[in-house]
């Protein structure tokens, strides 16, 4: 007999994908504690790596190279990602706030939100120049600027390491772009002061050999567009300034009600704040036994600190460990070309060597993010039921619409059914939603339900809701009403009701959008989570089925494909987390706006199980005609077609392949039979299908006309 899955008893919640986060995920995944919910909220799908911005600043690194993929780190720690700004913390709910969602609940939560060198208070900064930190935006900006032409100027406020070493590396990119170019590093009082005097003398001769103008003592009161204004009245050109000028903590800590030191949360040696249940670490915490400056090489070394006792804290133990950081570390500066200077105990270093050394370091800690372990699936017992190999598969099963019965099946079991022998409910053949007559009113209704293949239940409701409404949109119908059903996975009482709380909440605000209201439901314990909703819906005429395509009428398609092969990908490690948040953004796009749009529709679906190919044959059976797929102008989700070359499908792709066997095959033309959740409205349509497509675009759906229905009966020719 098989073991149960233990239940879920505690939430943690991470704050931020800094280094001591990203560290703590990985070690979590070779080792999880059960019973424990990992929750990671990020602004972003990526954290990008602080020690190698002034190489990809200089053009030594690309801009992947810089990014952590939380996504992918999440999924190897079997944790949730939600990408979203924090907003706050209520410590008497134990809730963190995110902007634009339900909060998430915790038990024990810790911080590591990193910092921003943003400056506020100076005039004109938020207008016209960028903080090096966060370093994300910066990066983008930096990457755009540098691919420009002609002469460059560039200011750095702040004369620190870390804007030093920005100085020499922007320099060094615009030489090699063969720009001319003037680089200033600008600072209100002696620059360098934290290095060895040793170091700092070796820098200045740097920042002068790649052509960096120090300017010391320099007070700067107005930021312009033209460049900067300082205090005794001079005014210096620029055009891309950046500030690095000391670290700010991130407002929302101030309403935290957690005890601060100029707004970053005080820790004790546990890396305990003042609330016992909640953790810092990295830049935005501050150490108060021992303060240390704001420098990741303590982040890194808080990691295992961090895990030790958030691990203590979740099993009830009291036998936390303290961090003791080292007084002096070593500086690794990059100095623009591939060089660096090495920095510790009044000894100082540089040259090729001291780069060889710091590349090797950096490319070590990104190289953890990068080889993580696949997902492998379960091992067969030795003795076995005959065919349990080939129902098994070679790898893990996909969720959504990826784990549907397939087209050949389905179709078989529903042959079996007697007519509907009610006059007022009718099935019509294909069509999903079936027809009700009530009191006079056309209705339709429609089930579906969806195995869950992303952790965060408030974004697989929104999904699933989504997906449901498919079928009432394709059909012309206005949402009426919904019950959903909720299958939760094992867990206590307290995590049931913050799950559940989550995932009425995102269903009822979709629906509500709508016009439509959720009016109860059921919900059950099992092994994993699973969504459904049964919708009904209105039609004022007659719905828009499957068998209304003509010949001549043009095939409008209004979102891009590619979810299936996505999500398959991003199970197996594969897909890039900002390929998989774009997948995420359209299955959770509501398209109720595009069914209005498309009312004049002559035949509509939603594209959804079978594919785009599958569910237009759907339409030709129906309608008795045949269609011609342009597959060159079907658009494509972000990686799709990449992740389909490298062999990537989701599990339903073999029986979707097998309905239209004689199709050109490539990874294009496979994505055709690649099963969407949540997927696009193809419809039939004749007229001024560019004023449709206008309107469409008009209201934010990649609409793109992919298509036309001919009178060959039946058949689907790719193009």
């Amino acid at each position: 007999m098989r073991a149960p899955n233990l239940p879920l008893t505690r939430d943690l919640v991470l704050i931020g994908g800094g280094h001591s986060h990203a560290l703590l995920l990985r070690m979590w995944g070779m080792k999880p504690l059960p019973g424990v919910r990992v929750t990671v909220i990020n602004p972003g799908p990526t954290a990008p790596y602080s020690g190698m911005l002034p190489g990809f600043v200089a053009g030594h690194y690309g801009r992947d190279d810089l990014d952590i993929d939380l996504v992918k780190l999440a999924r190897f720690a079997g944790a949730r990602v939600i990408l979203g700004a924090v907003t706050g913390i209520d410590r008497a709910a134990r809730q963190v706030e995110v902007a634009g969602r339900a909060p998430i609940g915790f038990d024990v939560a810790s911080v590591n939100i990193g910092v921003t060198s943003a400056m506020p208070d100076l005039p004109g900064f938020s207008e016209h120049a960028l903080p090096a930190k966060p370093l994300g935006p910066f990066a983008s900006a930096w990457d755009a600027y540098r691919a420009g032409d002609g002469p460059a100027s560039a200011a750095v406020i702040g004369g620190g390491v870390a804007g030093a070493e920005l100085a020499c590396a922007m320099a060094f990119a615009l030489q090699q772009r063969k720009r001319p170019a003037q680089v200033l590093l600008v600072e209100r009082a002696t620059a360098l002061t934290a290095l060895h005097a040793p170091a700092a003398a070796k820098l200045r001769t740097a920042l002068a050999a790649q052509g960096v103008t120090l300017m010391e003592n320099s007070e700067i009161t107005e930021i312009t567009p033209r460049g900067l204004t300082l205090a005794d009245g001079r005014e210096i050109a620029a055009e891309f300034i950046a500030g690095t000028a000391g670290a700010r903590a991130q407002g929302w800590l101030q309403e935290s009600g957690l005890e601060l030191q100029d707004g970053f949360i005080k820790v004790a040696p546990t890396l305990q704040s003042s609330d016992p249940a909640i953790f810092a670490a990295g830049d935005c915490a501050h150490l108060v036994e021992s303060p240390r400056p704001k420098a990741g090489v303590f982040a890194v070394r808080e990691a295992p600190i961090l895990l030790h006792n958030l691990r203590a804290v979740l099993e009830g133990r009291d036998d936390l460990r303290p961090y003791r950081p080292q007084r002096d570390y070593l500086k690794l500066i990059s100095l623009g070309r591939k060089s660096a200077l090495a920095d510790k105990a009044g000894l100082a270093l540089s040259g090729p060597l001291m780069w060889r050394w710091k590349d090797h370091i950096d490319r070590k800690f990104m190289h953890k993010f990068q080889e993580l372990p696949q997902m492998t699936p379960p091992t067969l017992p030795r003795h076995h039921a005959a065919g349990m190999e080939e129902a098994l598969g070679t790898k893990p099963m996909c969720g959504g619409c990826g784990a549907k019965v397939g087209r050949d099946a389905l179709a078989s079991a529903l042959s079996t059914l007697p007519a509907p022998a009610r006059a007022d409910v009718t099935a019509l053949p294909g069509d999903d939603a079936a027809l009700l007559l009530t009191g006079g009113a056309r209705q339709v209704m429609t089930v579906d339900h969806l195995r869950a293949f992303v952790e965060d239940p408030e974004v697989m409701a929104r999904i699933t809701c989504i997906h449901a409404l498919g079928d009432v949109w394709a059909m012309g119908a206005a949402p009426q009403a919904a019950v959903a059903s909720l299958t939760l996975p094992r867990m206590s009482e307290p995590l049931a009701e913050r799950t559940l709380t989550e995932c009425l909440g995102a269903i009822t605000e979709i629906l509500r959008a709508e016009g439509a209201e959720l009016v109860g439901g059921h919900s059950a314990m099992g092994d994993e989570l699973s969504i459904g909703l049964t919708i009904t819906g209105l039609c004022e005429r007659a719905p828009i089925t499957l068998g209304g395509a003509r010949p001549g009428d043009r095939l409008i398609l209004t979102k891009p494909i590619g979810t299936g092969v996505v999500m398959a990908a991003e199970m197996a490690g594969a897909a890039k987390g900002e390929w998989v948040t774009e997948a995420l953004k359209h299955m959770t796009t509501a398209q109720g706006v595009a069914a209005r749009l498309l009312s004049h529709a002559a035949a509509m679906t939603d594209v959804t199980g079978f594919g785009l190919a599958g569910h237009l044959l759907n339409i030709c059976t129906a309608s008795g005609v045949g269609a011609q797929l342009d597959v060159a102008r079907v658009p494509l989700l972000p990686g799709a077609e990449a992740l389909s070359a490298a062999g990537h499908a989701s599990t339903l792709y073999p029986k979707n392949r097998a309905a239209l066997p004689f199709q050109p095959m490539g990874a294009k033309e496979d994505l055709m039979f690649d099963p969407q959740t949540a997927g696009g409205l193809l419809a039939a349509v004749s007229g001024d299908v560019a004023a449709t497509l206008a309107q469409l675009r008009a209201a934010g759906f990649p609409a793109v006309e992919v298509g036309e229905i001919t009178d060959k009966r039946g058949q689907i020719e790719m193009v």
